[in-house]
């Protein structure tokens, strides 16, 4: 998936938020703790982990929502450190179920909050790209559920969120 149009509409937002709310300080960690906490809420909504419970996961269209939130905070932190000229999502087969893509995913966030680098960011990406695998995403459902919580995220905004 090309990302130009991902990054442009993150930038924008981005941009609206911070002079809507007039925010000056670095938010870079603050970012990188709103992807650990998306990323939370993905699994959680996935329930893959509970192995307790006998309760399936949610509705797909839920799991897709909390999914593109941390999409937003990925492409975020990116632009942040000026990785947004990455054109394309990089792809690289992961052999682990779900609950393991979540772990390896929580240590690259991690790993790339302590030391910004572009193989750590672009690992993140990797990551993310073998939990949509897993989940069964086309590229063409988490463009589309961007867009739309891109779009509810301007609406947020303009209403007091």
């Amino acid at each position: 998936m090309n990302l130009d149009k991902l990054f442009t509409m993150q930038q924008a937002l981005d941009q609206y938020i911070q002079a809507n709310k007039q925010v000056k300080e670095d938010v870079f960690t603050k970012k990188g703790l709103a992807l650990l906490v998306e990323l939370a809420e993905l699994a959680n909504e996935t329930r893959c982990f509970k192995f307790w419970s006998e309760k399936g996961p949610s509705a797909q269209s839920v799991i897709l929502e909390e999914y593109v939130d941390s999409i937003h905070f990925l492409l975020s932190l990116g632009i942040e450190k000026g990785f947004n000229d990455l054109k394309s999502w990089p792809i690289e087969k992961i052999d682990a179920d779900l609950t393991e893509l979540f772990l390896l995913t929580n240590g690259a966030v991690l790993s790339f909050l302590k030391n910004p680098t572009r193989m750590d960011y672009e690992k993140m990406w990797v990551l993310y790209g073998a939990m949509a695998e897993e989940l069964g995403f086309s590229n063409e459902e988490v463009l589309q559920a961007y867009i739309q919580k891109n779009e509810t995220n301007y609406e947020r905004q303009k209403n007091g969120y």
